[in-house]
């Protein structure tokens, strides 16, 4: 039996989802309250929508694992919460077909950051949301979302370190809000390429305090070349928000 799972947690702690040896991760922590809820000693596999970097939160990340225990959907959850440590919960769990792939369905995802705008530091966001106290055009911000919604190859907009070939990635929305104490972007996607969200953050900021023009947006996908780009916004503002299947 197939069960799907949406799931929050709080990255703050975690060396990121994927499993390494001697960290604690997402995933690590996931895999071994099944052993003890299924009284084996053998690893369950769990499958995600995607790894998610240390520090980096979700709100509505997807994994999908297989069980033999007859627990109705609805108790999955009480049943995962009880083991979990408190930066993990389940919200939701759902009998799926065994077609269902919680990485290989994916039709969309959506990625919010958060930036905190007040003048000194909150302590208590301070792992939660990028504090940027200077001044920023936050029209040219939005102005340069239109320059990276569409298909395009986002090699300017990934870390340089990544393996993947094919770098053509579809952004479908992209927009800025503000907050009661700070501003939101939102951004949803086919897909997204290593850092590809937070070096998209950072760039846009980059136009918002007068480095880059919105227009330059256009040239620094041209350029296929991450140095064209701006700096990488840190990991602790960004949210895994949605994962997006056809049902």
């Amino acid at each position: 039996m197939r069960i799907k799972c949406t799931i929050s947690y709080d990255g703050h702690l975690f060396f990121g989802y994927q499993v390494q040896p001697g960290k604690r991760t997402v995933q690590d922590e996931l895999e071994k309250v099944l052993k003890t809820l299924h009284k084996t000693k053998e690893r369950i596999p769990v499958v995600a929508s995607g790894r998610t970097d240390s520090g980096v939160h979700a709100i509505g990340q997807t994994i999908h694992f297989d069980s033999p225990l007859l627990i109705p959907e609805e108790k999955w959850p009480y049943a995962l919460n009880a083991l979990l440590p408190d930066d993990i919960v389940v919200n939701k769990a759902e009998m799926v077909d065994e077609q269902f792939h919680a990485r290989f369905s994916v039709k969309k995802k959506e990625y919010r950051y958060l930036i905190d705008r007040s003048r000194h530091p909150d302590v208590f966001k301070r792992f939660y949301a990028y504090h940027v106290p200077y001044q920023l055009d936050f029209e040219k911000m939005k102005e340069t979302s239109q320059y990276l919604v569409g298909t395009y190859d986002f090699t300017s907009f990934c870390t340089a370190k990544t393996e993947v070939q094919d770098k053509v990635r579809t952004v479908y929305e992209l927009d800025w809000s503000e907050t009661a104490d700070g501003l939101q972007m939102r951004i949803v996607g086919s897909g997204f390429l290593y850092n590809m969200v937070r070096i998209i953050t950072g760039t846009i900021l980059e136009v918002g305090t007068g480095a880059i023009s919105p227009k330059e947006i256009e040239k620094i996908i041209q350029a296929k070349n991450r140095d064209a780009a701006g700096r990488t916004a840190p990991a602790h503002g960004l949210y895994l928000w949605n994962v997006i299947y056809d049902n």
